[in-house]
């Protein structure tokens, strides 16, 4: 692309790296305040019980214990990310739906006193069925875990597009496969925690929190709580990730919150890591069911789709996970008919959530893994395959999405180049092989009510520049993208911009992080205040440079005339010259973006333009399969990535190489096992995801398209490529030892089992 910036495009620091590195970021476990509390929860030991009594008062005599709260005694309000699915209450009243459901809270003075009180609460329960797999719970006759919804299922979803039967009369092949994708945990390195303190005087209650959106967490609160937003401020300090494990509101906000108001001093709560495992969130395990006509050439002509997802007690984000599921199978290729039925069903586990990818990568892996299988089928090449299906910018969407720019088949071609497709495919030795997986993913949510975001640019007498955002930056670099944007608006340096951001009581409205909207969204939301700050600065100078101001160009503390450039004054005169003419001084802009939508829909009942923008990518693997003890080593992975013009490349590199770990993860190591609804693997331990050690040599390639709804033409980076690795990987090990796998995560055992039985196959 021809346009030249001078701080978009540049490979710089995050602008809390030196506090990060040095120790000084402080996270909420790190706040403490005088007089402070501790406290701790009672969890449910069984799957399913109703509650008959809790005695607190062995708890209560404790000394140094100042308060304990039952779920009979707070507020009858539901809480939950999605208004039409909220059924969880900060703690279970009547009866817990799973193995670490909250039943009472404890305040202590520290502490070990809070986890001692914990231990003298007395439960009676009475056991109830429990079921534990969502093929048994959507059954007729099965345990009621929420009383009224039907078969346990809380959420489904029927989209047909086209005509798939006729689709798959006129196909030349149609293929029918299974498939099943594991519970994964987000495995944040920073636990949960929050700090509550109430103000009795103005009677606002402040909670500093490890949480992705602080001002659904805001909304949440309040409404558990049974106060006014107003009188609700949420800061989140630094977190130590996410990936959509903290959009949700836990016991432990409303708790700390609940205590301070009562005994009017800070109150903190931090979640240990099997708590982290247990009763946060996961992945969704999910099996699919997958139906495919093609015709001979390897184009899709349509598919069917049949998904069970478990959801575990609660429903969390389950109408949008599943509508993502559904919708994201109609890119990064042209598929003219669908139909898909999806279910989200309760169980007595751990209960599903967002992850990266969002529903996507179990759908994703279904579909990368029967692209491979049925091209084998047809005797033709995957990576032309996927690039014969390619979407394409601007051809109308059957989902009634709006592909501005599209880089994918491209991407297809600069990964397989990477990973030396042409050479190595079917070529390599026995044990090692390559594959790969294509994917698409939005930016941000469009068609959703309350998704706006805001900012403030203020600039001062002496050039600085302050920004107020409410995007929540959890370590992906929000902060500093924001601040590469206003910089290059005004053009001044990165270093003259001061963020402050994600705090309900001084900052704009804001989502906050979630599907990858940030970027695009507060993106949008900061260029245009800095638009409209730079605007009236060019409108002062513009007679002293005798110019127009539409003429007028600032770049390097400079404003110049377009193609002149020796016509010019500095920044920092421009603002006295501004000053001197009595305007009101600091100068200050303010805007408010969203994306346009015709009318708020989420998806549920009727298609539409989902996002502002979609950014596609490949991933390539190489692997090498040890066929004596089954260990799969990943040796090099390749992404190429369509994200608009990157912001911050390091930034995108960055997030690229987190998404190979996680898709290795996925495809070869992570799962929640539970027995009976209790997790056996609660710790970093036992529970065993990808270290430096076991990440590969990694090369990504940018796909420059220039989106004309992003920020400088940029797209999200790096929540989509956490969509493909597993399927390219698990595609690799098709092609290393000719054993299919359609179950994750594809471990040892599971290696060794299937070359046994192909061998007494004589294949």
């Amino acid at each position: 692309m021809e346009k030249q910036f001078n701080v978009v495009g540049r490979r710089l620091p995050m602008v809390d790296a030196a506090a990060k590195v040095t120790g000084s970021a402080q996270f909420t476990d790190d706040l403490v305040f005088p007089g402070m509390l501790h406290g701790k929860i009672l969890r449910s030991p069984h799957a399913h019980a109703r509650i008959l009594n809790v005695d607190v008062s062995k708890a209560m005599r404790l000394p140094g214990v100042k308060g304990v709260v039952t779920g009979a005694e707070i507020p009858d309000r539901q809480y939950g990310i999605v208004p039409k699915a909220r059924d969880e209450y900060a703690i279970a009243k009547g009866k817990v739906r799973y193995i670490g459901d909250e039943v009472a809270a404890v305040c202590a003075i520290d502490q070990e006193i809070a986890e001692e009180a914990v231990e003298l609460i007395e439960v009676e329960y009475e056991e109830l069925p429990a079921v534990f797999d969502p093929r048994d719970s959507i059954k007729e006759g099965a345990p009621v875990i929420h009383e009224g919804v039907t078969n346990n299922t809380s959420f489904a979803i029927r989209k047909e597009f086209g005509d798939v039967e006729k689709a798959f009369a006129e196909s030349a092949l149609v293929s029918e496969d299974s498939f099943y994708s594991q519970a994964v945990n987000h495995a944040p390195m920073e636990p949960h925690a929050a700090v509550a303190q109430y103000d009795p005087i103005r009677g606002q209650v402040v909670l500093w929190s490890s949480t992705q959106i602080p001002f659904f967490l805001r909304r949440n609160l309040a409404a558990t709580l049974q106060i006014p937003e107003s009188r609700v401020r949420v800061i989140k300090p630094k977190v130590g990730g996410g990936f959509g494990q903290k959009i949700d509101m836990f016991a432990k906000d409303f708790c700390a919150a609940w205590f301070a108001m009562k005994l009017g001093r800070p109150v903190k709560f931090v979640y240990e890591r099997d708590e982290v495992f247990i009763v946060t969130r996961q992945r969704h395990p999910m099996y699919l069911t997958v139906k495919t006509g093609m015709a001979k050439d390897g184009r899709i002509l349509g598919q069917q789709f049949l998904a069970y997802a478990d959801g575990g007690a609660y429903n969390s984000t389950a109408p949008t996970m599943m509508a993502l599921s559904c919708f994201f199978l109609m890119v990064p290729y042209h598929v003219p008919n669908l139909l898909y039925e999806g279910y989200h069903v309760y169980t007595n586990k751990p209960v599903g959530g967002a992850m990266r990818g969002h529903g996507i990568p179990q759908a994703r892996f279904a579909v990368e893994r029967q692209l491979d299988l049925m091209a084998e089928r047809l005797n033709l090449d995957p990576a032309e395959i996927r690039v014969k299906n390619s979407i394409k910018a601007g051809e109308p969407h059957p989902g009634g999405f709006v592909i501005n720019t599209c880089g994918f088949a491209e991407s297809v071609q600069q990964a397989a180049e990477g990973i030396g497709w042409k050479e190595k495919r079917g070529k390599l030795p026995f044990g090692r092989g390559v594959g790969m997986g294509g994917a698409s993913f939005p930016s941000g949510v469009t068609n959703m009510s309350h998704i706006s975001s805001g900012a403030v640019v203020q600039v001062g007498q002496d050039g600085g520049v302050n920004v107020l955002t409410g995007a929540a930056d959890i370590g992906q670099g929000a902060e500093t993208v924001i601040a590469q944007i206003v910089a290059e608006v005004l053009g001044v340096r990165f270093e003259d911009v001061r963020v402050t951001a994600a705090d309900t009581g001084i900052t704009p409205l804001d989502p906050g992080t979630f599907g990858s909207g940030v970027t695009v969204r507060a993106g949008n939301a900061a260029k245009i205040a800095a638009e409209s700050v730079r605007k009236r600065l060019f409108e002062c100078v513009a007679d002293e440079l005798e110019a127009n101001p539409d003429d007028l160009v600032a770049k390097d503390g400079v404003i110049f005339v377009t193609g002149s450039p020796e016509i010019n004054i500095t920044f920092p005169k421009a603002l006295k010259a501004y000053q001197y003419k009595d305007l009101p001084m600091p100068l200050v802009g303010r805007a408010s973006w969203m994306a346009d939508t015709s009318e708020p829909t989420t998806l549920f009942n009727q298609p539409g333009n989902f996002s502002p923008n979609y950014s596609f990518m490949t991933q390539a693997a190489e692997v090498e399969v040890d066929t004596s003890t089954g260990k799969v080593k990943v040796i090099k992975m390749v992404t190429a990535h369509d994200c608009g013009r990157p912001i911050n490349p390091m930034l995108v590199e960055g997030q690229l190489e987190g998404s190979i770990a996680g898709g290795m993860g996925q495809a070869l190591y992570e799962n929640v096992i539970t027995e009976k609804g209790q997790v056996m693997n609660p710790s970093f331990l036992d529970y065993g995801f990808p270290t430096t050690m076991e990440v590969p040599e990694m090369e990504s390639y940018d796909i420059e398209t220039d989106d004309p709804v992003g920020p400088f033409g940029a797209k999200e980076a790096g929540e989509g490529t956490q969509l493909s690795p597993a399927p390219a990987i698990v595609n690799a090990i098709y092609d290393a030892i000719g054993v299919n796998f359609n179950e994750l995560p594809v471990t040892p055992e599971r290696i060794l089992k299937a070359l046994e039985e192909k061998k007494k196959q004589g294949a």
